[in-house]
């Protein structure tokens, strides 16, 4: 096996950013990010730092490697790295006779161990004298020739296309020994070994500290969610609008074989998922991703699915979870609910995560005449309350209304209800799956809708609405009552047609009843649930 030493040049001067090596960077002192990957290597014999700098010499000390004094000629800032390298080398050859001296800096925190060892691996492997470490960043790029800008490409073309343009990254030089001198590290055949962007990074400013304390501190989400025509969509929008906001943060989507819905959409997301049949393939997923979170939006969780999650030491975070599991997850969100109990329960309209694409129409003004009704029963309706409506829409009488009606990606076979709709003279337009359901909210005077996150959004743009629940749970989400702006007429399965029709024509008729529902509503501000949520989900 080739012996082969591990140089790390710590010197306490930096002006940039002011005893910079010693530092804590993400918990930790942003030297011993260096260390411990040299520490970790299967190929280094040997590692040594050397500084001038008592502070750098503790910690490595600490780290049980070899530590060399440097001497104040070598701590200068004309002085090459070249020359701080040779006096470590020769320092320790002194003991050992290396054939490889790998030098590697302390402001590259993000370079793995496994990228190191490659890199070693393919030095060792190849004929080079020298390996660099690089990031490629092919740019059009231009320069200055006789006082001209003028530029440094043949062609104009994407990115992706442009011919290599590497950058080093400094985070390593692998030398054969015969070539370290007191002005060169580099023999004459040099190569290179891509680095991803990531571990690029080379603490030279406070704005690469941010970007790598940020890296550093990025965490690895799994949201396990479902999406399918009995549950509906609902769960799979709300995990993507808390998804959008994890930006800096690894995010992967987990649902099972039997969401068709819901894959669908989280594919035309470009969110990267996987798909499961198991409680076992989701632990699966954990251990191979070392992920930090998990989400859970299942609806209610067993025990079981629960102690198999805890047994992986992940922090978990369940939304709308009535069922036993909730006791073993660290938080529960329900915005849906009220008045639970539970160190880790938070419940209630504080935490319910308004869409970004109803955040960003102005603020709606009350139209004292109903020129727009709006009905809106979810991605899938399953008690098909849709035909309900429209079929008591017909008693009402009032033909000059413009009616909308919404159907959701999973709502079944709507031949039956077009049908309905062309026998009716009544002004009805029938929209499936709209990419923004926001501005057919915005428009509308009144809204006869389901109970269910559907009248959060009708409450963030002060539409006052009609509910009529699908099931026996939506009735429990307490939020959907005259107080926040609603008339709510109970379950869809216990209601007739002709309810429908007297409470549509009587708020319709009520300029002052729909003003009162419309101040209620205007009195709520849901712009916090995000935020307040994400520190939830990170423990914060």
């Amino acid at each position: 096996m080739r012996k082969i030493l591990a140089v790390i040049p710590a010197r306490a001067g930096s002006k940039g950013i002011p005893k910079k090596n010693i530092r804590m960077m993400a918990g930790k002192p942003l030297i011993g990010y260096t260390i411990e990957n040299a520490l970790g290597s299967k190929l280094i014999t040997d590692i040594v730092v050397s500084t001038d700098d008592e502070e750098v010499k503790a910690i490595a000390l600490k780290y049980h490697v070899h530590v060399i004094d440097r001497p104040e000629f070598l701590c200068e800032d004309n002085v090459t790295l070249d020359s701080v390298v040779f006096h470590a080398y020769n320092k320790m050859k002194e003991k050992e006779d290396y054939e490889i001296v790998v030098t590697l800096q302390p402001t590259s925190p993000l370079l793995k161990v496994k990228t190191l060892d490659t890199a070693i691996s393919s030095f060792i492997e190849t004929d080079m004298d020298t390996i660099i470490s690089v990031v490629n960043k092919p740019h059009l790029a231009w320069g200055k020739e006789n006082d001209m800008i003028v530029p440094l490409y043949e062609k104009r073309m994407n990115r992706q296309y442009l011919p290599a343009h590497y950058n080093e990254t400094g985070a390593f030089v692998i030398t054969n020994s015969a070539f370290v001198t007191d002005s060169s590290r580099f023999g004459k055949k040099i190569g290179v070994f891509e680095t991803s962007e990531e571990e690029a990074i080379d603490i030279d400013s406070q704005q690469d500290w941010v970007l790598a304390e940020a890296e550093l501190n990025k965490k690895k989400i799994i949201f396990r969610v479902d999406g399918y025509k009995e549950i509906g969509l609902g769960h799979i929008y709300r995990m993507l609008q808390i998804a959008y906001n994890f930006t800096e943060h690894e995010v992967l989507f987990v649902l099972s074989s039997k969401s068709d819905l819901g894959i669908n959409k989280i594919k035309n997301s470009f969110f990267k998922y996987e798909i499961v049949n198991t409680n076992e393939e989701v632990i699966d997923i954990i251990k191979r991703q070392n992920a930090d979170i998990i989400v859970n939006d299942i609806l209610d969780t067993e025990k079981e699915y629960m102690e198999l999650l805890k047994q992986q030491r992940i922090r978990i975070v369940n939304f709308e979870d009535l069922g036993e599991g909730k006791f073993y997850a660290d938080a529960v969100i329900n915005a849906l609910y009220e008045g639970q109990e539970g160190k880790n329960i938070f419940c209630g309209e504080d935490y319910y995560c308004v869409r970004d694409e109803f955040m960003r129409f102005n603020e709606k003004k009350f139209n004292e005449e109903v020129k727009h009704v709006l009905i809106a029963f979810g991605g899938t309706d399953p008690e098909n309350l849709t035909m309900k409506v429209i079929n008591a829409i017909e008693e009402t009488g009032y033909k000059e209304i413009q009616y909308v009606c919404i159907l959701g990606l999973g709502y079944g076979d709507e031949g039956p209800l077009l049908e309905k709709v062309k026998s009716m003279d009544y002004n009805i337009e029938i929209f499936r799956n709209v990419n923004n359901i926001a501005s057919y909210m915005y428009n509308a005077d009144i809204a006869i809708s389901s109970q269910g996150r559907t009248m959060y959004e009708l409450a963030c743009m002060r539409v006052p609405t009609i509910l009529i629940a699908q099931n026996k749970r939506e009735q429990t989400h307490i939020f959907g009552d005259i107080a926040n702006g609603f008339i709510n007429l109970g379950l869809g399965s216990e209601i007739d047609e002709s309810t429908i029709t007297e409470t549509l024509n009587w708020l319709i008729k009520s300029k002052v009843m729909r003003k009162n529902l419309y101040l209620r509503m205007k009195n709520k501000n849901f712009t916090q649930g995000v935020r307040r949520v994400k520190r939830i989900i990170l423990g914060e």
